[in-house]
């Protein structure tokens, strides 16, 4: 497990959560065993509960956007537990109904999947027309902002190894399961403060599974984006 990017190349590498942050990796089983060609069965973690309330959150930092800029990622401090979470706020008025199946694509199967290396979101509604989806808060953020912000002449072979090898098993999980990530990217590769990688960017996949059965052969690439298709 990456523990510190430092001990890999001796570079400083500062995450920028609280040192007394917990980092904690919980996922919310709403497993429907219709939806995968194998049920999860390992990987699931204790439950842990983030209400539902607005008021009990503490926005701390704008850390990213997302979806042209139509959904914002911060850092916020849920108040009754005090656990630093990542909130994702989109303005679903803005949304394209193309988006919209993106977005509900992402919370079902993120629900679904139960793999240590496959984000999970811990809490999502609506607060009038936008759209608060809770998550753990990833202290390092993406293989892409260490890139750009640590290693501009790219990573150690370790460093690397020790990040696909999280990415990978992710990806073999959901192969298993009957579906494709289509969208694999470093900004798609988050990792902890524990150095635990966990792939995001749930809302391209595409299900292998048609009326019980795993197909052989797929023509579909998602239609409303074509930034994506560096990608797939």
């Amino acid at each position: 497990v990456l523990k510190d990017c430092s001990c890999i190349l001796r570079t400083p590498v500062e995450s920028i959560r609280p040192e007394d942050l917990s980092q904690s990796s919980v996922h919310e089983c709403l497993a429907d065993s219709d939806l995968a060609w194998i049920p999860p069965s390992a990987g699931r973690n204790e439950m842990v509960f983030c209400s539902s309330n607005v008021s009990h959150y503490e926005l701390q930092l704008e850390i990213g956007r997302r979806f042209n800029n139509l959904t914002s990622v911060y850092l916020a401090r849920h108040t009754p537990t005090g656990m630093q979470v990542a909130v994702r706020m989109t303005d679903l008025e803005n949304c394209s109904e193309e988006h919209l199946k993106a977005l509900q694509n992402e919370v079902v199967l993120s629900h679904f999947f139960q793999h240590p290396n496959v984000m999970t979101l811990w809490t999502v509604f609506t607060a009038g027309s936008w759209l608060w989806v809770i998550s753990p808060f990833m202290a390092y953020g993406s293989a892409r902002h260490l890139l750009k912000t640590y290693f501009p002449e790219g990573m150690s072979e370790a460093l690397i190894g020790n990040i696909l090898f999280g990415a990978i098993r992710g990806l073999n999980y959901m192969h298993q399961n009957g579906y494709i990530h289509r969208n694999i990217k470093a900004s798609h590769i988050l990792i902890s403060g524990d150095g635990l990688v966990s792939l995001s960017g749930l809302n391209n996949l595409y299900s292998l599974v048609n009326n019980g059965q795993k197909s052989k052969v797929v023509y579909d690439f998602p239609q409303f984006s074509t930034s994506v298709l560096p990608w797939l």
